[in-house]
């Protein structure tokens, strides 16, 4: 059993540093029953999980399965400073109802992969407010200007002349003190965070805490693009609470080499299982178009239930498969004459008049499923379906 722990928890893993401990952790938990705990942090900077995000939330859950405690960190204090990884200017900083507000978000939707009873929710503001000045001045001496920007984005942005502030700075040295803090067995990050993820070990070391946490990194899940990192600024995600005809249909527009890629990381399947599935489509035994269906369908099911998937994957082949329209689209009503860009946008399928113009030109665009490319049609009196992509449709009833 302590073989096929490890093998689920090595899956899809980028680097481990100290597999030793953690082996020997998991071989304690099914000698005896001792638990371990092993740490996430996540700065509530935004509303919304991806899932980008739940590609740590899942190897968390596999930790649970095999003895972990999950120490679930709420970065409250740390986003108002913002984490610089990967950054090339200073964050804003965000205001404390703010991240309070996301944090409560953030707790809802964890559960949605974890498993409350093995998980503690902690937040950092509980130690970081109370490490006063004299604790933070003290912080500091621990590690040095030199060491500091080794880090690439730090590095980078000194050579280019560009701003670097004193808070961030800090920032790695206190996410490294939350370990010490919460006496963490291992961490969990992305391989963006190995910096900061290092920390830790070290502060522990400095610390006298009678250990140095394993470190386990997990690769940054590509967005919708298949280039770019998943990432809601990018608008390349999938959001864990977004309908389920969206995660089921946005699911199916990544390239058949990407599914791949997020079987491997997001599928609770396990390797043996996709590697079948994987001989099946070589094979031509299986299509891949069908593999990614089941993809779609297991990931619609986790964030919301069988019936939901069912629902989803049926809307999508009644609209694409068929060519029927939705029968839940949006109806707006306007009383005059209206151009079709401003109709696109106050029925909220196109983000701007400007956007809606590119669309129309590149053929994205249909009025009752005809494909337009006048971007100066006006819709007189009557009905009308309007499409944006194979997505995005609404009813406008004009005058």
């Amino acid at each position: 059993m302590v073989q096929k722990a490890l093998k689920e928890i090595r899956r899809g893993t980028a680097e481990i540093i100290d597999m030793e401990r953690i082996e020997a952790l998991v071989r304690k938990y099914y000698e005896d029953g001792t638990t371990y705990t092993v740490k996430a942090g996540f700065d509530p900077t935004g509303s919304d999980l991806h899932l980008g995000h739940t590609v740590l939330l899942q190897k968390l859950r596999v930790f649970q399965n095999h003895g972990g405690r999950v120490q679930l960190l709420i970065g409250d204090f740390t986003a108002m400073i913002g984490d610089p990884t990967g950054k090339s200017e200073t964050r804003k900083v965000l205001d404390k109802e703010t991240i309070m507000a996301n944090a409560k978000t953030y707790q809802h939707q964890v559960f949605k992969v974890l498993e409350p009873s093995k998980t503690d929710v902690v937040y950092n503001s509980k130690w970081l407010d109370a490490l006063g000045a004299g604790g933070l001045l003290g912080l500091t001496t621990l590690f040095n200007v030199a060491r500091m920007l080794e880090r690439d984005d730090f590095e980078k942005r000194f050579k280019g002349g560009q701003s670097i502030s004193i808070s961030e700075f800090i920032y790695p040295l206190l996410q490294g003190y939350d370990s010490v803090e919460l006496k963490s067995d291992i961490e969990i990050g992305g391989t963006d965070q190995k910096f900061n993820l290092l920390m830790g070990r070290h502060l522990q070391r400095s610390y006298n805490v009678g250990k140095e946490q394993a470190v386990l990194m997990m690769p940054i899940l590509e967005g919708l693009d298949g280039v770019q990192k998943m990432s809601k600024s990018l608008n390349n995600y999938i959001g864990i609470t977004e309908d389920p005809k969206d995660i089921y249909a946005k699911t199916l527009s990544v390239s058949d080499e990407l599914m791949w890629r997020y079987y491997e990381l997001l599928s609770g399947k396990s390797l043996e299982e996709i590697r079948q599935i994987k001989v099946d489509v070589e094979a031509g035994s299986l299509h891949p178009k069908v593999a990614k269906e089941n993809l779609a369908l297991e990931l619609t099911e986790r964030f919301y239930d069988v019936e939901a998937a069912k629902a989803a994957k049926e809307a999508f082949d009644n609209v694409f498969k068929a060519n029927l329209l939705p029968d839940d689209m949006p109806e707006v009503s306007v009383e005059n004459d209206i151009w079709i860009c401003k109709a696109l946008v106050d029925a909220g399928i196109e983000p701007s008049t400007s956007q809606a113009r590119r669309d129309i030109k590149q053929g994205a665009v249909r009025i009752d499923q005809e494909k337009v490319d006048d971007d100066q049609i006006a819709l007189s009196s009557g009905e009308y379906v309007l499409q944006v992509g194979k997505r995005k449709f609404a009813k406008v009833k004009v005058g």
